[in-house]
């Protein structure tokens, strides 16, 4: 059997479940959205869009007070953008208002960050408002990279250059602000993935924990080293269509008090 393309997304669920990796990737069975996804796909497509504001109808006496209001009138365009999807889901009103706030309140600490990361670049370089924004806008968002070699592909959120130095970033929804294991697979693939289409690995890497703050970690042999192994892995486990290849790894993911996973019912038949 050829390779399959991986992701990130599909070697931790792997890692979660031999099963669910084979309904999902090699049946493909369809899943469904949850609120998380959906607020995540919101909240990432308001910041992209951000940074394509025409400052040159910012009014420079009241900046920062105008990048609020775009910001949050982004977010809301996005948010009703995503109607659909939102009605879909099995919340309650109650549950899409709080979630609705929740993400308000992320943005605004994110934004908060990056003023007071302009006010340094303002005050240690002696630049305008203007400037200062477009320094620390990325160089690129949301950017797709593939190899054919690794046969892994992954969407990076944000790639920021510092100087000569490149830092890879993602955007984080989560609750928790530790980086886990499959957050260090995740970056790790990354590097690789820039380092495979530029010829020069990034200086660092890094999560953007909207609901605290952005963690960077330098980008060091033994990341990259470990995504490797990972990817090597990967293809190896899936190289076989037959379901018996795919053991179930039962854990408190297969069912919850407010849900279970999208193939519980189907993985309980066959046994």
């Amino acid at each position: 059997m050829p390779k399959r393309v991986q992701s990130p997304s599909s070697i931790n669920t792997y890692k979660q479940c031999p099963r669910k990796y084979f309904y999902q990737y090699i049946l493909k069975y369809p899943t469904k959205e949850n609120i998380h996804t959906v607020r995540g796909n919101i909240v990432h497509e308001a910041l992209e869009k951000f940074f394509d504001v025409d400052l040159g109808k910012i009014d420079q006496n009241s900046f920062k007070k105008e990048l609020s209001f775009y910001l949050k009138n982004l977010f809301d365009a996005c948010w009703v953008g995503a109607a659909a999807r939102l009605q879909r889901l099995a919340i309650d009103d109650e549950a899409k208002t709080h979630y609705y706030q929740e993400s308000v309140q992320m943005l605004a600490n994110w934004l908060n960050t990056f003023f007071n990361d302009m006010d340094n670049e303002i005050k240690a370089h002696n630049l305008t408002l203007t400037a200062a924004f477009n320094k620390l806008k990325p160089i690129a968002l949301e950017k797709e990279y593939k190899d054919a070699e690794l046969m892994v592909r992954g969407f990076i959120d944000v790639i920021q250059q510092d100087g000569d130095d490149i830092i890879l970033m993602d955007y984080k929804t989560s609750k928790s602000s530790e980086i886990k294991d499959e957050y260090l697979l995740q970056l790790g693939i990354y590097a690789l993935l820039y380092e495979k289409q530029h010829n020069k690995f990034p200086k660092k890497v890094g999560l953007w924990f909207l609901k605290d703050k952005p963690v960077f970690i330098n980008v060091t042999p033994k990341l990259v080293k470990d995504a490797l192994f990972q990817i090597e892995q990967i293809h190896f486990s899936t190289e076989s269509d037959k379901i018996s290849d795919y053991i179930k790894k039962e854990s408190g993911l297969c069912k919850w008090s407010s849900g279970q996973c999208d193939f519980f019912d189907i993985c309980k038949k066959n046994k």
